[in-house]
């Protein structure tokens, strides 16, 4: 028991180890540790991200929307080109690239 003389007594203080103990844990070894939380963050930033972009492709739909429902000759040709519709006396080609 010798060793234990020269060990500081701020050392022995079970209080001290306790907290120690309880810190490392829920540091490294709960499920909320340090790693998950990392994980958890980059995470919520690469969402934050994308929910970013989605508001932007929202805006620009809106926009062409409003566009569309103002302007008939353009509401006419995005329904040609993007839905291939034609008028009655009209023969539609497709040519493909």
């Amino acid at each position: 028991m010798s060793f234990l003389r020269h060990i500081p007594s701020w050392l022995k203080n079970k209080y001290l180890l306790t907290g120690v103990g309880f810190w490392c844990g829920l540091s490294f070894f709960d499920d909320r540790d340090l790693i998950n939380n990392l994980h958890h963050r980059q995470e919520q930033k690469e969402l934050e991200m994308s929910r970013d972009q989605y508001l932007g492709q929202i805006k620009a739909t809106k926009e062409e929307l409003e566009q569309l429902k103002k302007n008939p000759a353009l509401l006419e040709k995005y329904a040609r080109e993007k839905y291939r519709m034609k008028k009655d006396n009209e023969d539609l080609f497709i040519v493909t690239e």
